[in-house]
């Protein structure tokens, strides 16, 4: 399924997304960078049948921290399952998008007049080549779950590099999610 630009929504809606607030588990710590410490910036809402995955990356000091490298520790992704609520935001660092934008599931035959914005499932479409993470918890391979482009405009895009493409996977059995770019 492709994910299409359709709008501006509010924040903490429980639909596909960019920007906005994370919604979370009770007892959520917000993720911080291992490289500069500061609170890591949320960037995507994914809700999935497998739950709901939540992305965050670095952008306290934007190409200082390994921001594009799934295990690096300047980004983060969950898998959350149950009862989500918005998180509370922190007051410092580069926590939020400019804008909070609707994301559309449509089929794979994609529209010729709106601007597409990822997709869900399938195979990464890699623009520098397979990385695709291995689960922290078993060591499997990680399954493929969304592909995400930079964004609609300035206000809502994403850093990854001007032109670059954030890959989601996921670990259904552990539970667990990872997030890396490429440019």
């Amino acid at each position: 399924m492709l994910l299409i630009y359709d709008g501006e929504t509010a924040a903490d809606v429980p639909i596909p997304r960019t920007g906005g607030v994370p919604l979370v588990p009770e007892g959520f710590v917000w993720p911080k960078c291992r490289n500069c410490g500061g609170p890591m910036q949320f960037l995507a809402h994914l809700p999935l049948d497998i739950g709901a995955v939540a992305v965050f990356f670095c952008q306290n000091e934007p190409g200082m921290c390994d921001d594009w490298d799934a295990a690096a520790g300047a980004n983060r992704a969950y898998l959350f399952s149950g009862g989500l609520t918005p998180a509370t935001i922190p007051a410092e660092g580069e926590t939020l998008l400019g804008a909070v934008t609707a994301l559309r599931l449509h089929p794979t035959d994609p529209p010729t007049d709106e601007p597409i914005l990822g997709r869900l499932g399938g195979e990464p479409d890699w623009i520098q080549g397979d990385e695709t993470p291995a689960c922290p918890t078993c060591a499997a391979r990680m399954t493929f779950t969304a592909e995400l482009e930079e964004g609609h405009d300035f206000a809502t895009s994403a850093n990854f590099g001007g032109g670059g493409r954030g890959y989601v996977f996921s670990c259904q059995p552990c539970g667990e999610a990872a997030f890396l770019w490429q440019r």
